[in-house]
């Protein structure tokens, strides 16, 4: 093959790749609090771990389970079934701690049970509803994949403390 053929593939090469470039893509963590999925962005993820031993601190909300100790640094634990009005259940072997992380605002959440890394497109995320005021802040929005709905949640709001 001669420079100028192998220059002519490489330039039909390159411009195939600019055409196929995906739309605007979110990579998302799925997991379940109660029989709702949700979701945050992965690169928000720091880590997910099993639940481990927490310390309760004194005259902080009810969903505010504690402080926890993950190799030397501590962070706080939020019980997402409390934050979302939903009845506790005992701790079970689909448990898990998911730690989030925004700037350098980090805490850990416990969720039921991780379900799967997901790629959504953007144009599979429909804006938060008019009529959940309140919690219109948390959440994104709305994630249609296939046959089920994720609700994205913003990761600033959720570690925004109030405590």
């Amino acid at each position: 093959m001669n420079d100028d053929k192998i220059k002519e593939l490489f330039r039909t090469q390159n411009h195939r790749e600019i055409e196929s470039e995906p739309e605007d893509i979110l990579q998302i963590v799925g997991f379940l609090v109660g029989s709702e999925e949700f979701a945050v962005p992965i690169l928000n993820v720091q880590e997910i771990v099993r639940p481990i031993e927490y310390t309760r601190v004194p005259g902080t909300p009810e969903y505010v389970l504690g402080v926890f100790n993950l190799r030397g640094n501590i962070y706080p634990l939020i019980n997402l079934r409390a934050k979302f009005n939903l009845p506790t259940i005992k701790q079970n072997k689909d448990m898990r701690y998911i730690v989030i992380k925004h700037n350098d605002e980090v805490a850990g959440f416990v969720i039921d049970k991780l379900t799967e890394a997901v790629k959504i497109s953007e144009k599979d995320i429909e804006p938060t509803p008019e009529t959940l005021n309140e919690d219109a802040n948390l959440i994104y929005g709305i994630g249609k994949q296939k046959d089920r709905l994720i609700t994205i949640l913003k990761v600033e709001y959720l570690l925004k403390r109030a405590f």
